[in-house]
């Protein structure tokens, strides 16, 4: 099994975990993946919802230009409920960015 990379918002709030390519909010359910190999995450629709920086933090940059429909990877299946891991601490929006609010599955 991949590592398991915990998200978090400016606040230091949680808001979910990426395994490999996927990436899933605070209920375990997948909502997002990294189709193009670098650290932008597209919704399972093919939106772009934000960029991993930092490590750990999500964030919406509002000047990523277009990069086209990434395609649909497939559903990854239930990858477990990681636990609860805490608090991250405050981190500063960078230029540009604002939090990421996570997709909840239809």
């Amino acid at each position: 099994m991949s590592k398991i990379q915990h998200l978090f918002d400016s606040s230091g709030d949680w808001l979910g975990f990426r395994i490999g390519k996927n990436v899933y909010n605070s209920d375990a359910d997948w909502v997002a993946w990294l189709p193009w190999g670098d650290d932008d995450v597209v919704t399972t629709d093919g939106d772009y919802l934000g960029t991993i920086t930092n490590g750990n933090r999500l964030y919406h940059f509002s000047s990523k230009p277009y990069r086209g429909y990434p395609g649909y990877p497939g559903y990854p299946g239930y990858p477990g409920y990681p636990g609860y891991p805490g608090f991250a601490g405050y981190s500063p929006l960078p230029f540009g960015a604002r939090d990421v609010t996570m997709p909840k599955p239809e």
